[in-house]
């Protein structure tokens, strides 16, 4: 039996839009191009012949917006949904509602100044939207583990690129602040959400990356911080860790925790894709490993690929605890799937347990 691709259809009122995802998405053996469509209307004529894998998503269309559209979808048949925005700020704040509508990630419109900008578009829309394909929904069936073929060989750089491994045996000074390291993707943004809504406002000191484009991640701070009890802010270069503080990494960058005598301060880096991603949860957690050793709590959440799974073995061979979110509550196990194969997670726990570990983690140290 053949191996099965990722059917998609793309929806968008731009016809050079349409025109560039169809070139992108088609360029991928994994993906099929079933069609595009001008407006939702048109999609749902589409739709009524053909049900696809995944759906690209514009907000901003003739005759109906993307997210009603969205939300009828959700409600009749679900079908897992990719939205596409412009770099805007208010493209930010309707992709936030977006994510709570049911999409299950977000792109953005690929920008194609420069060669290295439209191949690390190409690598994350592709990634994203079969990431999008094997999501769990309601009344959605995932394809079966291993019915696609692999992603081309293209180079893979690691964390190596941004600062160097871990001396063996070399181990973090113990600090009385205890800080928590969170990595997530493909369907992380309502993940964390349910965790960081029940933590208290004295929580320990929490750092994530989430994979997001640019300018898309301050709108995700904003939205959680209205309706956490703890401070939710995306990260500056030199932001502390601190008690009642959540640091969400800057899209496009790399975000390393650095020490600052007894406590820890974040920094902002830029540098290539490191395990396909900028801002990779590999670099955070490395830097995790080498600062904050014993010290630090490292959880890695859903998401597509592997990015994290060596990062967090790292920690927990520098003394960190590690858990991994089990396969149930993930939207798609990929990352802590691959962190356990490689034995990097202590624990595997379910999504509502992990605010409980959070809390927990932050009284084993006075």
């Amino acid at each position: 039996m053949p191996d099965h691709k990722v059917k998609v259809l793309i929806v968008d009122d731009s016809a050079s839009v349409r025109q560039t995802l169809s070139e992108i998405l088609a360029g991928d053996p994994r993906i099929e191009v079933i069609g595009t469509a001008a407006d939702p209307y048109a999609a749902a004529r589409r739709i009524s012949r053909e049900i696809p894998d995944v759906i690209t998503l514009d907000v901003c269309m003739p005759r109906m917006d993307g997210i009603t559209f969205l939300r009828k979808i959700m409600a009749q048949r679900p079908i897992p949904v990719v939205m596409c925005s412009a770099f805007t700020d208010e493209g930010s704040s309707e992709m936030i509602e977006a994510l709570a509508a049911g999409a299950v990630d977000v792109i953005a419109k690929p920008r194609i100044d420069t060669r290295q900008q439209l191949v690390e578009a190409r690598i994350r829309i592709c990634d994203i939207v079969v990431a999008a394909a094997s999501a769990h929904l309601r009344r959605v069936t995932p394809p079966p583990p291993g019915s696609r073929p692999r992603q081309p060989p293209e180079q893979k750089l690691t964390a190596d690129v941004i600062m160097p491994p871990p001396v063996p045996g070399r181990v973090a000074i113990a600090s009385t602040d205890r800080i928590v390291c969170i990595g997530a993707s493909t369907g992380g943004t309502e993940s964390l959400t349910y965790v960081l809504q029940a933590l208290p406002p004295d929580a320990p000191g929490i750092v994530i990356v989430q994979h997001m484009p640019e300018h898309f991640t301050m709108a995700f701070a904003e939205r959680l911080d209205s309706l956490c009890a703890v401070n939710v802010k995306e990260a500056e270069d030199g932001d502390h860790v601190k008690r009642g503080r959540v640091l969400i990494a800057q899209g496009n960058h790399h975000l390393l925790l650095h020490r600052s005598g007894q406590n820890y301060r974040v920094g902002i880096k830029d540098g290539p894709l490191v395990s396909r991603h900028r801002p990779s949860v590999d670099v955070l957690f490395r830097s995790a490993a080498q600062y904050a050793g014993p010290n630090a709590l490292g959880i890695l959440m859903t998401g597509m690929g592997d990015d994290g799974a060596k990062g967090l073995l790292e920690m927990r061979q520098a003394g960190a605890a590690t858990i991994a979110q089990d396969q149930a509550t993930c939207v798609v196990f990929g990352m802590p799937k691959e962190a356990i194969a490689l034995g990097a997670a202590e624990r595997i726990l379910p999504l509502d347990s992990l605010a409980i570990e959070i809390v927990r983690s932050g009284q084993t140290i006075s």
